[in-house]
């Protein structure tokens, strides 16, 4: 059954709210949800709650001894609900390491008598530094030059999303999403671009807002043919007029 309602994340629990993200970034809020649980292993409702509750009872316990430690008091009413916020937080910002990506992909690559150049640029997402927990935001390019196959186009978003929603770092998901769609798809090349902003050096150490990364990552024809790499960087930097 296919639904287009919002949901309010408020109403669910920290587990299905998880469940539900994570199934956003598979398969996508429009489609089929029928099997949303099927690769979950069985579990009585105690050992739910057990795992749950070990897993939220350790998150909360380190926020109110970090909150402690800044010489803040836990128990103020402003921090309250801080610990379990920030663990549905967490749940929501590292969803990605729950994606199976089988079911991500779902069977939307296809035969097709295309050999020319597939790109999709600014694909906006959002991820957390590995080294400060600091947000780092931006967008991401991504161009493959298919081998007989093409993957259904939303998938390319996803695949950014499964990779950005983890503590990261951003040299690291360039080549993941590289290698992720040459492991797939075999093309005869992948080149990917991601340009993102750090607030870990917007707000600490050197304090310098507005400075940009630019990372990419290029294998087969794209590294190692300077014409197949120019067309690539060719189209993104090509304005697109929005209709």
């Amino acid at each position: 059954m296919t639904t287009d309602q919002p949901f309010d994340r408020d109403q669910l629990s920290s587990e299905a709210r998880d469940r539900r993200l994570v199934d956003e970034i598979e398969r996508g809020a429009e489609e089929d949800r029928e099997t949303a649980t099927e690769k979950a292993p069985a579990e009585t409702v105690g050992e739910v709650a057990a795992r749950k509750g070990a897993r939220q009872d350790g998150i909360e316990a380190a926020v109110r001894q970090i909150l402690t430690e800044i010489g803040e008091a836990p128990e103020r009413e402003g921090l309250l609900r801080t610990p379990e916020r920030m663990y549905k937080m967490w749940l929501e910002l590292t969803c990605g390491y729950r994606v199976d990506e089988d079911r991500l992909i779902n069977g939307a690559i296809f035969d097709v008598g295309y050999s020319e150049m597939v790109v999709i640029k600014g694909i906006p997402f959002y991820s957390l530094c590995e080294h400060h927990m600091l947000p780092f935001f931006g967008s991401a390019s991504v161009g493959y030059l298919p081998r007989g196959r093409v993957i259904g186009l939303s998938k390319i978003p996803r695949i950014v999303e499964m990779y950005a929603r983890r503590l990261q770092v951003q040299e690291r998901m360039t080549q993941q999403i590289a290698d992720f769609l040459q492991s797939r798809l075999n093309p005869y090349g992948v080149g990917v671009v991601i340009e993102a902003e750090h607030l870990c050096l917007a707000m600490r150490g050197v304090q310098k807002g507005g400075a940009t990364m630019v990372t990419s990552s290029v294998l087969g024809a794209f590294r190692t043919n300077k014409e197949t790499r120019g067309e690539f960087m060719a189209h993104l930097e090509r304005t697109v007029p929005r209709v």
